[in-house]
C-alpha cells in the first residue's frame, strides 16, 4: 500500500511525528516477545478452524447502498468445538449452514455478533468432529461512502452523475465484505461472482472465467480461481470503465479507468510494462497470474493512495493518471514510483505474505526500497537515489524521540493494525534495507532475496525467515545487525573525533551513541553499524562499528565524509573542526552527501547538538549549479524556518529576504517554462523553487502566479499548473477565493475538481479557511473531498482545523476512512505551536480513545512539544545568523 493523506503534509511542516510511549499509549513489546516463527504468529481468532477455501457470490444494490451475499466456505475443523468463530463487521447473517462427507447440514442455531471484536459467532446444536466441512452463509452488508470495504465513488460524466464501486480491503476490512478468517495467516484461493448491472463491467484479481446475462439485463460474472492468498488481497470494482492493455513478458497488463479517461492511464501501461520484466528478472520468479489490472479511482482517501491487491492494484485518479494539461513533472515520475512500489508487492507481499502485521514492513518497507532500485535501474535520469535521503529523514525524524518504535512491532488489536502504517514501516524499512543491501553486496543480497521468494512462495513468513536467507548468501553474518535496527527503535549517533593526517592518511575515531531529540542525555542503545568513510580525492574505508568506538585510517587527506554515499541509516556528528573543512569543501562533495551532510547538520542543530545556523552555512556554501536535489533540500529547509517562526512577522520577513536572494536567481536561471530538451530534474526543481518563494511570500513570484491566475484556467494548463494555484492558494483575497470557489463548482473533471476545493482550503487567510471549512462538511464537494479540505486548513491552521473538527466530531468521521477515524482529528493539531492544545489533546484521548488507540494523540503532543523547544532553544541562533547575514 502507498501512503497519500493530508497526515503526510502536515508532517513535513511539523518535522515530527512520533509515536506511542507517552502517558497512557501502549508500550513497545521487548524483541523477546516478537514472533520469530510461524508458530509464534498471533491470532484474534480460535485456533481450532482454518478455511481452505471461499466461494463468495455478491449481488451489489449501488443506488441503496447495499449488497447481499452468499458463500461457501471450506473450512478444516482441528478439534471439537459447538462454536465457529469468525470476523465480520457490520454485516447481517440470515443464515449459516455446516454441511460435511456424511450427515445431514446443520444449520447454526444462533448467529451473535461483537461490533468491538469484529466478530461473528456461530453456534451449533451439535459438537462438530474433526474433520473438513463446507460452512454455507447468507448475509448482507453495506456499501460504504468511504474506501473501507466495498464502497461507492459518484463522480461527474457528460451524462449525469456516476458511480463506481470498489473494495479496499488492508488492513482489517475483508471482514466488512464477508464473513472470514481475516488475517494474513489465513492463505486460500478465493471464487468470486457478481451480478453486474448492465452496461458496467466488472475487474477482479483474476480474468473472467464466465459471464451469464440474465432477463433484466443484468450479467452474472465469475472470475478464475485465485492462488492460495490473503484475504486482505482480494479486490472487486463495478463501473463503466475503459481498459487499455499491452503485453509484457507474457503477462496481459491493463490500466482500467473511468469512460474517457483510458488513454490517460497510457504512461501508467508504458510504466508497467518495463517494471514487469525487470521484477521478473529480479526475483527470479515470474510474476504468476495470468493478467495484472491497475484501476484508477475518482476521489481520494486520508488513508492510503494505492493498494497492492494482487492482479488488481487499486489507485486513486491522482496517483495514476496523467493528463499533460494539468500533470506536474513530479507527479509523472511519481506515477511510476507508485507503480513500482505496488507492482513490487506482488512478490514481496502477495507472492510471499507477512504471517501477522508486526512484520507489515516485510511488505511495505522492502516496496518502497524495490521501487526506487527498479526507478533507477529504469530512469536513472530521474536520480531517485539521491531522493531516498528524504525518506530517510522522515523516518529519523519519527525514530529520534522517546515515542518511537522498532520496525518490527507488537501489534494486537484493529486500531494497532491500521496506525502501523507509518514512516518507521515504510522509510525506515527502505533505509535499513539500503543499508544492509550495501552491507552484504548487491549480488549476495539479491541472490538471498530470490531463495527467500522461491522456498515461501505462497506462503507466510516472518523477518527472521528473509534474514536467514540473506546470511546464506552472503556467507557473513547479517542477522544481529538487522535485529539492532529491526527490533529495537531509534537512531545510532556516530561521533567523528581526530581527524590527523599523516603520511597521506587520515585518523579518525568513531563512537556511537543514539540521536534523540528529546533526550540527549539518554543512556544510549547499542547498535552494530556499518559504516562507510571517504576523503574528498582519496579512497573510502569500510568498518562495523561495534561495542562503541572503533577507529579507522581513511587513504587521502581532503575533507572526510562519514556514510560516503548515504547508504547508513545513522546520524553523524563531525568535532567542529571536521565540520569546518567539509563546509569549505562543500561545492566539491558528491551531491549524495552534499544533501547527506546538509541533512544531518540541519537536523542535529534542531536537536542542539550543535547551533542550528550551520545548516545556513552549508546553504550558502552551495553553488548556484549544485544539483537540483540539493535545491529541494534547501527549499525545504528554508520554508521549515519560515513556518517556525510563525506569528512574528519580522523574523518571517528576514528568512523570506534570504530566501529569495538565495533562490531567486536558480529560478532565474531555470525560467518560468520549460526549455527544449531540458531535464527533467530541473523542471522539478522549477516547481520546487516557485513553490517555496510563493509560500515564503516573494513578491515577484506571487504576483506571477496571480497574473497567470487573472488570464484564465488555460493559461494554467501544463506542468506548472498545481504549482501556480497553490501560490495563489495561499495568498487568496475573498475574490480570488470566489473566483476559485466557481471554478471548483463548474468543474466536471473529478481529478481537477478535488484539487480547486483543497486548494480553497489551502489560504492563509484565517476568515476564509473558515469559510472552506463549513464548506467541507456540506454535500458540495463530495463524500471523499471534504476530509482533505479539513486536512488542507490544518496545514496552514492546526488549531482552527482541529477545534473545528473536535465541535463537528460525529460529521466529520463520517467523511473519514473507518481505518483513519482514530487518528484524522489529534494528526490535525500536530502542526500547532501552542502550548495549550496539548492539554485539549490529553483531554480528547482520556475521553474517545483507549489506550490502544490513543497512539495519533500521543503523535501530536510530541509533535507540539518539538516545535515549542526548537522556537524557545534553536531559532535564535538561526535568528541571529540571519541578522548578520542581511545587514
Amino acid at each position: 500500500m502507498r501512503l497519500k493523506s493530508f497526515v503526510s503534509t502536515i508532517a513535513l511542516a511539523t518535522t515530527l511525528a512520533a509515536l506511542p510511549g507517552l502517558a497512557g499509549a501502549a508500550t513497545t513489546a521487548p524483541p523477546s516477545a516478537l514472533p520469530q516463527t510461524i508458530a509464534e504468529v498471533p491470532t484474534q481468532l480460535p485456533r481450532t478452524v482454518r478455511p481452505t477455501h471461499y466461494a463468495i457470490s455478491v449481488v451489489p444494490d449501488a443506488a441503496n447502498l447495499r449488497f447481499t451475499g452468499s458463500m461457501a466456505i471450506d473450512i478444516d475443523v482441528l478439534q471439537p468445538i459447538d462454536t465457529i468463530t469468525l470476523n465480520a463487521a457490520e454485516l447481517d447473517f440470515a443464515s449459516a449452514t455446516l454441511s460435511g462427507a456424511a450427515g445431514a447440514p446443520a444449520p447454526a442455531t444462533a448467529i451473535t455478533t461483537d461490533a468491538d471484536k469484529q466478530t461473528a459467532t456461530l453456534r451449533f446444536e451439535r459438537p462438530i468432529q474433526p474433520g473438513r466441512y463446507r460452512l454455507a452463509i447468507a448475509y448482507s452488508g453495506k456499501i460504504n461512502t468511504q474506501a473501507a470495504g466495498l464502497f461507492a465513488l459518484d463522480y461527474d460524466s457528460a451524462e449525469g452523475k456516476k458511480r463506481a464501486l470498489f473494495t479496499q480491503f488492508e488492513a482489517p476490512d475483508a471482514r466488512r465484505f464477508f464473513p472470514s478468517w481475516d488475517e494474513p495467516q489465513f492463505r486460500t484461493p478465493y471464487d468470486l461472482t457478481v451480478t453486474v448491472p448492465a452496461g458496467q463491467t466488472a475487474i477482479g484479481n483474476m480474468p473472467e472465467a464466465s459471464r451469464e446475462p440474465r432477463a433484466d439485463g443484468t450479467s452474472l460474472v465469475r472470475f478464475q480461481t485465485t492462488p492460495a492468498m490473503s484475504s486482505y488481497l482480494l479486490f472487486l470494482g463495478i463501473g463503466e470503465f475503459d481498459r487499455i492493455t499491452t503485453t509484457a513478458a507474457g503477462t496481459e497488463i491493463g490500466v482500467v479507468t473511468k469512460k474517457g479517461d483510458g488513454e490517460k492511464g497510457r504512461y501508467a501501461l508504458e510504466g508497467a510494462a518495463r517494471i514487469l520484466p525487470y521484477y521478473n528478472d529480479y526475483f527470479g520468479t515470474p510474476y504468476p497470474l495470468p493478467k495484472l489490472d491497475n484501476i484508477a479511482g475518482p476521489g481520494s482517501s486520508q488513508f492510503f493512495g494505492a493498494m497492492e491487491n494482487w492482479g488488481a492494484i487499486f489507485s486513486f485518479e491522482s496517483i495514476l493518471l496523467n493528463d499533460p494539461a494539468i500533470t506536474s513533472e513530479a507527479r509523472r515520475q511519481s506515477i511510476f514510483e507508485v507503480a513500482a512500489h505496488e507492482m513490487a508487492h506482488q512478490w514481496f507481499g502477495d507472492l510471499v505474505t507477512m504471517a501477522w502485521w508486526d512484520d507489515l514492513w516485510l511488505n511495505e518497507g522492502f516496496a518502497s526500497w524495490m521501487a526506487t532500485k527498479a526507478t533507477n535501474a529504469l530512469h536513472p535520469e530521474w536520480e531517485p537515489l539521491l531522493g531516498r535521503i528524504g525518506g530517510r529523514e522522515s523516518a529519523i525524524t519519527l525514530d529520534s524521540v522517546a515515542t518511537t518504535h522498532p520496525i518490527v512491532q507488537h501489534v494486537s488489536t484493529v486500531e494497532q493494525i491500521s496506525q502501523a502504517f507509518d514512516s518507521i514501516t515504510y522509510s525506515k524499512g527502505e533505509a535499513v534495507i539500503t543499508m544492509l543491501e550495501d552491507y552484504v553486496g548487491e549480488d549476495a543480497w539479491r541472490k538471498g532475496v530470490q531463495d527467500y521468494i522461491s522456498t515461501y512462495r505462497l506462503k507466510n513468513t516472518v523477518t527472521d525467515d528473509l534474514w536467514r536467507k540473506v546470511e546464506a548468501a552472503a556467507g557473513k553474518p547479517v542477522t544481529a545487525i538487522a535485529h539492532d535496527f529491526t527490533l529495537q527503535p531509534g537512531v545510532p549517533l556516530i561521533r567523528v573525533e581526530g581527524g590527523l593526517c599523516e603520511s597521506g592518511k587520515t585518523a579518525v575515531t568513531l563512537r556511537q551513541g543514539e540521536f534523540s531529540r528529546d533526550n540527549p542525555d539518554k543512556k544510549p542503545l547499542a547498535w552494530r553499524v556499518p559504516v562507510i568513510a571517504a576523503t574528498l580525492g582519496g579512497g573510502d574505508v569500510r568498518a562495523l562499528v561495534e561495542g562503541g568506538s572503533t577507529s579507522l585510517t581513511v587513504p587521502g587527506c581532503g575533507a572526510l565524509v562519514v556514510n560516503s554515499g548515504q547508504t547508513g541509516y545513522y546520524r553523524t556528528l563531525y568535532a567542529p573542526a571536521l565540520l569546518e573543512r567539509l563546509t569549505t569543501d562543500y561545492a566539491r562533495l558528491k551531491p549524495v552527501d552534499q544533501i547527506g551532510l546538509l541533512a544531518d547538520t540541519w537536523g542535529l542543530g534542531l536537536a542542539g547538538y550543535q547551533p542550528a545556523s550551520e545548516a545556513l552555512d552549508l546553504v550558502d556554501a552551495t553553488p548556484a549549479d549544485a544539483n537540483p536535489a540539493l535545491w529541494g533540500r534547501i527549499n525545504t529547509i528554508l520554508a521549515s524556518i519560515y513556518r517556525r517562526y510563525e506569528g512574528d512577522a519580522h523574523q518571517q520577513a528576514l528568512i523570506s529576504r534570504y530566501a529569495s536572494a538565495r533562490l531567486g536567481p536558480v529560478l532565474g536561471r531555470l525560467g518560468w517554462d520549460a526549455k527544449p530538451n531540458e531535464r527533467d530534474v530541473d523542471a522539478v526543481l522549477r516547481a520546487d523553487l516557485i513553490e517555496t518563494l510563493g509560500a515564503l511570500g516573494d513578491a515577484k513570484v506571487v504576483a506571477e502566479a496571480n497574473r497567470r491566475f487573472a488570464a484564465g484556467p488555460a493559461a494554467l494548463n501544463g506542468p506548472l499548473r498545481s504549482t501556480l494555484l497553490g501560490v495563489v492558494a495561499a495568498n487568496l483575497d475573498v475574490a480570488r477565493w470566489d473566483k476559485l470557489h466557481a471554478l471548483a463548482r463548474a468543474e466536471k473533471d473529478p481529478l481537477v475538481r478535488t484539487e480547486y476545493y483543497e486548494l480553497l482550503a489551502s489560504t492563509r487567510d484565517e476568515a476564509l479557511a473558515r469559510r472552506a471549512l463549513d464548506l467541507a462538511l456540506t454535500d458540495e464537494p463530495g463524500a471523499t473531498v471534504g476530509a482533505g479540505m479539513i486536512g488542507a486548513v490544518a496545514y496552514e491552521h492546526p488549531d482552527l482545523a482541529y477545534d473545528f473538527a473536535l465541535a463537528h466530531r460525529a460529521e466529520v468521521e463520517t467523511l473519514v476512512d473507518a481505518s483513519s477515524r482514530s487518528r484524522f482529528l489529534p494528526q490535525l493539531a500536530g502542526g500547532s505551536s501552542n502550548r495549550a492544545t496539548i492539554t485539549k489533546l490529553k483531554d480528547f484521548a482520556e475521553r474517545y480513545m483507549t489506550p490502544e488507540s490513543r497512539r495519533p494523540a500521543d503523535i501530536a503532543i510530541a509533535s507540539i512539544e518539538d516545535r515549542v523547544r526548537v522556537r524557545e532553544t534553536r531559532l535564535p541562533a538561526i535568528t541571529r545568523w540571519l541578522e548578520a547575514r542581511l545587514k
